[in-house]
Parts: structure tokens; C-alpha cells; sequence
């Protein structure tokens, strides 16, 4: 159970706690990997953060990530190689207040085709809408990707990319970050929205169509040229 007055945030809980080889008779050793081991590995394997970038997140120094991250990779190694059970519990965490975000709904058979767009950059979702160069446009059919593609926003920034989006005929934006005005921008073109994503963005338009998408409505982006920001209060994606 989570200790309470510690200040390393952990913004989203394991989907599955308990992990064990189907081979195997007997019972082989049990790793422990912690709450916020995982989180480490989560927010730099799987969504490609930096050191400093995760322990902003975190709210803990980069040494603090080092230490974390090392001895989450070293049992991660042991389970692999050794074949051991590996368990996901306990530490000394605080669970960020957005670790509960919306899930998306499933997309079932028999509904119509659509495209959905997703901020791009390098693979992954990238995180300041107004400032995005790509989109990767997918097409879906009955909860299913036809064909996917990336496209230049040609220096269009801000409110003109709801236009570029709607022109294009995106139905659907996966995306990090967001300016309130883009947000009235898409509203009006009649472009659904999921901020808040993150991560590799073929892996999210896939959990999207599953309905396990995890998304922030409420997240919003104060990002500007020349300057520091951060996208939302905590930055928990």
C-alpha cells in the first residue's frame, strides 16, 4: 500500500499486478518491482521521456530517477532471464490526482469509416498541439486501421490547424497538450477530441479503437516560443 507525504508522483497504476511463467511447474522466486519502479519504466521505455523529463513528472531529482530506473531494469532482466514471477506493489508514492483519466469507448463493428488524426513527431505523440509539424493520419473501418499516413502541417499553427484537420477530413484528434482556443477551434469544426495522450502513437490510436485509450480532457498547454511551460498544473499525460 502507498505510504502517504511522499512526493514521488505516480500518474498512472499497472494494469496487471502479477506476472509468472506459463512453463513453469513449480514456483520459481518472486520479484518485487515497485509502484514507482514501474512508473520510471513506464514514463522512459514506453513513452520515451527523458531522465529530467521523468523526474519533472515525478517530482524527484534525476539522481532519485537514476537509482529507480537501474534497479527496475535489473529485475526486469532477472524475470526475463531466469524466468522468475514478477510482482508489481508497494513503495513510497503519491497518486497524482489525474491517475483516474477517462478511458475511451471502444469503436464497434459496423460503424462508419473515419479518420483519425494524431500530433506526430519521431513515432510518438507529440505533445504541443499548436506547435505540431506532422500529423499521422489513420483510416478505420469497423474498429479496424485501413492505411495510415504522415502529413505536414506546412508551418500552420494554433487555430489554423482545426481548418487544416477539417479540410482533410478528420473526424478524430489524439494529441498532448492544448490551447483553450484550439480547443474552441476544433469544437466548431466538429473535430472529437482526446488530449492528454502519450506515448508511441500507433500504440495509441490502437488502444483508442479498443476503448483503452488514456486521455485527459482537461489537459491544456501554456507552451510558447522562448520560454519554459508545462502542459497542465502537474504534468501528467
Amino acid at each position: 500500500m502507498a505510504r502517504p507525504g511522499k512526493q514521488r508522483f505516480v500518474c498512472r497504476m499497472p494494469g496487471c499486478l502479477h506476472f509468472a511463467p506459463a512453463d513453469r511447474q513449480e514456483n520459481p522466486i518472486e520479484i518485487l518491482l515497485s509502484i514507482e519502479e514501474y512508473e520510471v519504466i513506464r514514463l522512459m521505455d514506453y513513452e520515451g521521456k527523458t531522465q529530467q523529463e521523468a523526474a519533472g513528472q515525478m517530482c524527484v531529482s534525476r539522481t532519485t530517477i537514476q537509482a529507480l530506473y537501474t534497479e527496475a531494469r535489473k529485475k526486469i532482466a532477472r524475470f526475463l532471464v531466469e524466468g522468475t514471477c514478477l510482482k508489481l506493489g508497494g513503495g513510497s508514492y503519491e497518486l497524482c490526482s489525474k491517475a483516474s483519466s477517462c478511458q475511451s469507448k471502444p469503436v464497434k463493428k459496423g460503424e462508419k469509416k473515419m479518420k483519425i488524426a494524431v500530433t506526430y513527431e519521431n513515432g510518438q505523440v507529440f505533445q504541443h498541439f499548436g506547435h505540431t509539424e506532422q500529423f499521422k493520419v489513420y483510416e478505420v473501418e469497423d474498429g479496424k486501421i485501413l492505411s495510415s499516413e504522415i502529413i505536414d502541417t506546412n508551418g500552420q499553427g494554433h487555430g489554423a490547424l482545426a481548418g487544416f484537420l477539417l479540410g482533410g477530413g478528420i473526424s478524430i484528434l489524439i494529441c498532448g497538450g492544448i490551447g483553450g482556443g484550439a480547443r474552441n477551434a476544433l469544437a466548431e469544426a466538429g473535430i472529437e477530441l482526446y488530449p492528454g495522450a502519450s506515448g508511441n502513437a500507433d500504440a495509441q490510436v490502437e488502444s483508442f479503437l479498443q476503448g483503452k485509450l488514456q486521455y485527459d480532457p482537461n489537459t491544456t498547454c501554456t507552451h510558447h516560443h522562448g520560454s519554459d511551460h508545462t502542459c497542465a498544473t502537474h504534468t501528467c499525460h
